[in-house]
């Protein structure tokens, strides 16, 4: 495999250094092109009203000053000569990317640019409840084999992995889930502020959960010591709902639903 390592949390991030590591108990063929800096929340954002630029870090190791999906971009497209990456690795995130992060999530993104440039790609997240102590070996831990077994199978071309690991040490992990996406917004935390001239601002906080998460999430799985792996398909379109518009807006032929 030739792999390509990016991440949202910038090219200096422990995670990426532990997922590089990972990639090459895999392979000896290893790229890293990531952000110049932190792009938490970026979402799925590409840069286009200002010119991009790079620098190399080192051998294999470029930085961009731009967005995750920049990043990818740019490494598919310039960056990284031929032969493309077979896999694109993004994380391991600093924090969990479960249940509604992941339209916000600039990790998720990556792994997304990728594959709508044709490339299979995982994202992965090591949920930790003190930011502070974050368990980085679960993650390094248990990556590699994870890791080989996705890459060892054919997942449809639209769809990306999404992987969380729980926030336990990594002996205590009680195995792999197979998981559906939750749902955890219940609303942001808003910590209301005056600047000193007197003007009123806003830091977004954190996000609430005020239940319990339900079974076969993503949340539950993590939360119970698994890893959560999540099919997270590119198409959002809800074909269930396609005969009740049809209904509503009196349309006689019904769009095609397979």
């Amino acid at each position: 495999m030739r792999i390509l390592v990016t991440n949202d949390d910038g090219i200096q991030a422990h995670g990426i250094k532990v997922l590089e590591q990972v990639a090459r108990s895999l392979s000896d063929d290893v790229w890293v092109v990531a952000p110049e800096t932190n792009h938490s929340g970026a979402g799925h954002s590409l840069t286009l009203r200002r010119p991009l630029r790079w620098r190399q870090v080192s051998e294999r190791h470029i930085a961009v000053d731009g967005t995750p999906t920049d990043c990818v971009l740019l490494a598919l497209q310039k960056l990284v000569p031929p032969p493309r990456p077979t896999l694109v690795l993004s994380g391991v995130n600093h924090g969990a990317n479960l249940a509604d992060d992941v339209t916000y999530s600039g990790t998720i993104a990556a792994a997304m640019e990728a594959v709508l440039l044709g490339v299979p790609a995982i994202a992965l997240s090591q949920v930790s409840r003190d930011r502070h102590k974050i368990k980085w070996a679960t993650a390094e831990r248990h990556a590699p084999e994870l890791i080989r077994r996705l890459a060892s199978m054919n997942w449809p071309e639209d769809v990306l992995i999404n992987v969380n690991f729980p926030d336990v040490p990594a002996r205590r992990v009680k195995g792999v889930k197979i998981t559906r996406q939750g749902k955890k917004k219940i609303g942001d935390q808003l910590v209301e502020r005056v600047d000193p001239r007197g003007e009123p601002y806003v830091w977004i906080g954190v996000l609430k959960q005020e239940r319990s998460p339900e079974p076969g999430t993503d949340l539950a799985a993590v939360a119970d010591g698994w890893v959560s792996v999540t099919p997270i398909h590119l198409d959002m379109t809800h074909r269930p709902t396609f005969r009740h518009l049809a209904n509503a807006l009196g349309l006689l032929e019904r769009p095609e639903t397979t």
